[in-house]
């Protein structure tokens, strides 16, 4: 583990392994340290797990990347247990955001979008939970994609049982996205759009700065945006913090009796949600179901709807202990975990140059026309086109 003072990459081990034909000009990948790789210790961010014994076999999505010809590069650093949205890590290091660096680089899947931000990889697997993804994704000034939930095999990923996680791929331009996606799912099968899709947007309230960065530009380019309502939208947030929350506390609430060393806020989260309730569980899987039909039922007539990836710009590092400034960063994003729709963000900027990110979220199993979606925005509005971002 490093614990350097200078400004860390997202990178936390470096590695080299490549299938026996992956070609020459393979695309270099790095992979969150909550995938097994063969050979090294699955670290989760955290000194618990210092000591355990490398892990046998490669993740699923790793043996597939490699199968595939991708030269895996390394380990990323992550916010500690998968279990936080800031990315800083006392451990490990936190990775320095590579655009922004006063600012957070966003949790959990921290170093990933720093080492795609950062030009150290040409794509990154993250995973994501509850935004892990999509928020550092904005945070740093990249693409991120949670793929439809169950689309993606998780043998191999910690923790190892989970309602709501999603492995899926950070790039800095969709048709690598596509290709990530081809190679963790040989089902996937990108698509050319041949007129624009019908979109709607999320009625929602974003800071000011944020929305005009994303509705504008696309109202400017002739987009027709009629809104939708998802009314169970609030409390699907709250209930998508339950279930991460009792989840998280079963796979790794041992550790509070055992005595491992955990981070101050890692502790503090899995003791409060050991005491989550059978009845707040089940409200919470009771809203899931309504909540995925609500959302189903607001694309009926839409190929996708858009939110704001992030309700605000990014707090600063200073302002990364308040709950407050925290907190609500994952409220468009983390519902669609609990519904398990596929949703990429495009990373923009607010007027003042700071990061802010649109959603597009589609229809379960819809994650090819997602993509399309996606690189048609990045096509015809310039504020979207993220090669030089």
């Amino acid at each position: 583990m490093s614990h350097s003072a200078t400004p860390l990459p997202g990178i936390d081990l470096a590695l080299s392994i490549a299938a026996p034909h992956s070609p020459p000009d393979a695309l270099c990948i790095v992979v969150k340290d909550c995938l097994d790789i063969a050979g090294t210790v699955t670290g989760c961010g955290s000194a618990a797990f210092a000591g355990a014994a490398p892990a046998a076999t490669h993740a699923a999505a790793v043996q597939r990347l490699l199968d595939a010809g991708f030269h895996i590069t390394g380990k990323t650093r992550m916010h500690e247990l998968a279990y936080g949205m800031t990315g800083l890590n006392a451990v490990s290091g936190t990775p320095v955001n590579p655009r922004w660096p006063d600012r957070i680089p966003g949790g959990s899947s921290s170093g990933s979008a720093v080492a795609v931000a950062g030009g150290e990889a040409d794509a990154a697997i993250g995973t994501d939970t509850g935004g892990s993804v999509r928020q550092p994704a904005i945070c740093c000034g990249v693409i991120g994609l949670k793929p439809s939930f169950g689309r993606i095999d998780r043998t191999g990923a910690h923790p190892a049982r989970s309602s709501l996680d999603c492995i899926g791929p950070f790039a800095r331009d969709i048709p690598t996205v596509e290709r990530v996606m081809q190679a963790l799912d040989p089902a996937f099968v990108p698509i050319t759009l041949d007129r624009a899709p019908r979109l709607a947007r999320l009625r929602t309230s974003p800071d000011s700065d944020v929305g005009d960065s994303l509705i504008l530009p696309m109202m400017e380019q002739g987009y027709d945006l009629p809104y939708v309502d998802l009314p169970l939208l609030e409390d699907a947030f709250r209930a998508g913090m339950v279930l991460i929350g009792y989840e998280t506390a079963a796979a790794f609430g041992h550790l509070l009796d055992t005595g491992a060393p955990l981070g101050a806020d890692i502790r503090a989260r899995l003791t409060a949600a050991r005491g989550l309730s059978p009845e707040e569980v089940a409200w919470a899987e009771g809203l899931r179901r309504a909540f995925t039909a609500e959302v189903d039922a607001a694309l009926d007539g839409f190929d996708a709807f858009v939110t704001p990836a992030l309700p605000s710009v990014p707090p600063l590092l200073s302002e990364a202990t308040d709950p407050a400034k925290v907190l609500p960063l994952t409220r468009y994003l983390r519902p669609f975990n609990l519904s398990g729709h596929p949703a990429i963000v495009l990373p923009t900027r607010t007027r003042d140059g700071l990061p802010a990110g649109l959603q597009i979220v589609a229809r379960h199993g819809a994650d090819a026309q997602l993509c399309a979606i996606a690189r048609w925005l990045c096509d015809t509005i310039p504020s979207f086109q993220t090669k030089d971002r």
